[in-house]
């Protein structure tokens, strides 16, 4: 609840603002109480409070459907114009190649940088290790867990090596980018674009596709970004709200949940209207709490049960012996897992066709 609910959705909320003052621009100014803030920013905060209240609020799935059948059309496009990206400037592609093995096989990418942003930046993108995929994993229609287990293994590679390379490749060949390392603001080690461009926002990806398509690459990377992102504060409260309902499933859950939105929708507001760099490092302070926990509890039930293993064994064998799908739990020492043992039990109970 607390890491979906609090540390998670600024991030989030804050591409999405930095990807509207990329393409609109900063605006008009606003000082107040709290500081100066882009009245485009504001625009953009509101119409994502407006959506985010209207669906946590009050319950509408057409909007969550929408987005259902929007965010693969927008993944698919997004690597298609990465492609076409690339191919425009297939004549640097061995020398961006070897820029990336020659920088991975460093002391400094390989103890510093895999750990310190690789594997940081990557669980932003799959999700490994957090114990957040588990909750949309659950809600899927199997006839067995491991089915949806090999579903979830397989979406961590879709993630990081197909949409995190394809942005990879673009901002790298059409050399869009900054580094900044350790040195005082507005110094490089690299530098291609001007000092003000703000390092760890879609800046990069915007400008990387406006080489190619224009002002349309900008606009496209902020609307992707927007269901993208949006989609993923409405999965952190369905995350939250599930473990409120498991906390509370004896007792009324309404004043928790009433407070969760709040929260949420001050963390986005919050998350939108701050800097980048603070924004992440909340992000990150939420991420390593859940992962080093999540990943404890992990080791800790492998050595006491393995039911992972147990799980993929008995999927494995089933598929061998061409007999219908199904899971017992309590065959693999598997307990409490009401679920599939109440459906297990409806199966044995009907009446099983024959032929004459």
């Amino acid at each position: 609840m607390i890491g979906c609910g609090i540390f998670f959705p600024g991030v989030q909320a804050n591409a999405v603002g930095n990807a509207v003052t990329q393409i609109f621009g900063d605006g008009v100014m606003l000082a107040s109480l709290l500081g100066t803030f882009s009245s485009h920013k504001l625009i953009g905060l509101g119409f994502i409070l407006l959506l985010l209240g209207i669906i946590i609020f009050g319950g509408i799935k057409r909007i969550a459907t929408f987005a259902e059948f929007v965010v693969p059309f927008m993944a698919f496009a997004y690597i298609l114009l990465a492609l076409i990206v690339i191919g425009m400037n297939i004549d640097q592609l061995p020398a961006l190649i070897k820029l990336i093995i020659s920088d991975a096989f460093t002391a400094q990418a390989g103890l510093g940088a895999s750990i310190a942003w690789g594997v940081k930046r990557g669980v932003y993108s799959n999700e490994a290790g957090l114990g957040t995929g588990t909750h949309a994993a659950a809600a899927a229609e199997t006839e067995h867990p491991s089915q949806q287990g090999l579903v979830q293994a397989f979406s961590v590679y879709v993630d990081t090596l197909l949409v995190c390379s394809a942005t990879a490749f673009m901002i790298l060949i059409t050399q869009q980018y900054n580094v900044q390392g350790n040195l005082p603001e507005g110094q490089f080690i690299v530098q291609h674009l001007p000092a003000n461009t703000e390092i760890g926002t879609a800046a990069f990806t915007q400008l990387a596709l406006q080489t190619v398509f224009g002002k349309f690459g900008a606009i496209f990377v902020g609307l992707a970004l927007f269901f993208f992102a949006f989609t993923t504060i409405v999965a952190y409260y369905y995350i939250a709200e599930t473990n409120i309902a498991y906390l509370n499933r004896h007792f009324k859950r309404g004043i928790p949940l009433i407070v969760v939105k709040i929260v949420m929708m001050l963390m986005v507001a919050y998350g939108t209207l701050n800097s980048s760099g603070y924004i992440w490092n909340l992000g990150d302070i939420g991420v390593g709490l859940m992962a080093w926990i999540n990943i404890g509890g992990i080791f800790i039930i492998f050595f006491q049960a393995k039911p992972t293993l147990l799980c993929l064994r008995d999927y494995e064998d089933q598929l061998k012996s061409d007999r219908p799908i199904s899971f017992d739990p309590e065959k693999l020492g598997i307990y409490n897992a009401y679920y599939w043992e109440k459906r297990l039990s409806v199966k044995r109970r009907k009446p099983q066709k024959t032929t004459n």
